[in-house]
């Protein structure tokens, strides 16, 4: 009788060499109170991967003497266009130290978008409309999203051990919080509480 041929080292080596399978998990953000965080950026890191910049555009406009959306999340390296499609004219700026931003009265779009090169958050405001203000999150990932009103986002992720960064406008600082997700093999929920 035959002996079964175990597999070849380098088709051993293959098979260990495939990406962690994908599980879904729902991250939800709570405050200090236990309360659902909504409207937060959240952001996931994957242990041992290097952070990433892209080549992606995104937009950030102003319509109603608004800033539309008043969250923009983006991953470094991403090109925000800013048009403005009232009738009246804009004046764009971040004093940040994410993104210094002075955009000087305009109509329709700036003939150049801006490029948010650095991690962090980047407070917008109109320099003539004092009401207006926004927030742009830039983070060092592609997994990233905005909390719905139950405080959850949901991703693909491998289990084991993820950074996670998270902010949001009622917290006291501008810095995104670290967190630490555990993905279990199967996935699930995993409820992530900030600091403030």
């Amino acid at each position: 009788m035959p002996t079964p041929s175990l597999p070849s080292t380098a088709a051993a080596l293959a098979l260990c060499a495939l990406p962690a399978l994908a599980v879904p998990v729902t991250v939800q953000l709570r405050d200090a109170a236990g309360q659902p965080v909504a409207d937060a950026a959240v952001a996931v890191e994957i242990k041992g991967r290097a952070a990433k910049t892209t080549t992606a555009k995104a937009e950030m406009g102003q319509r109603d003497r608004q800033f539309t959306p008043q969250l923009l999340i983006v991953q470094t390296g991403t090109a925000v266009n800013f048009p403005n499609f009232d009738t009246v004219r804009h004046h764009v700026y971040s004093f940040s130290p994410t993104k210094v931003i002075d955009i000087k009265l305009y109509s329709g779009t700036p003939a150049e978008p801006i490029v948010f090169d650095k991690p962090g958050v980047a407070t917008l405001g109109c320099n003539i409309h004092d009401r207006m203000s926004a927030h742009v999150v830039v983070v060092d990932t592609p997994l990233f999203a905005r909390t719905d009103a139950k405080g959850q986002a949901t991703f693909d992720l491998p289990a084991g051990e993820h950074a996670v960064k998270a902010w949001h406008a009622g917290q006291k600082s501008v810095a995104l919080q670290a967190l630490k997700l555990d993905v279990a093999a199967a996935g699930g929920t995993s409820v992530l509480t900030l600091a403030e």
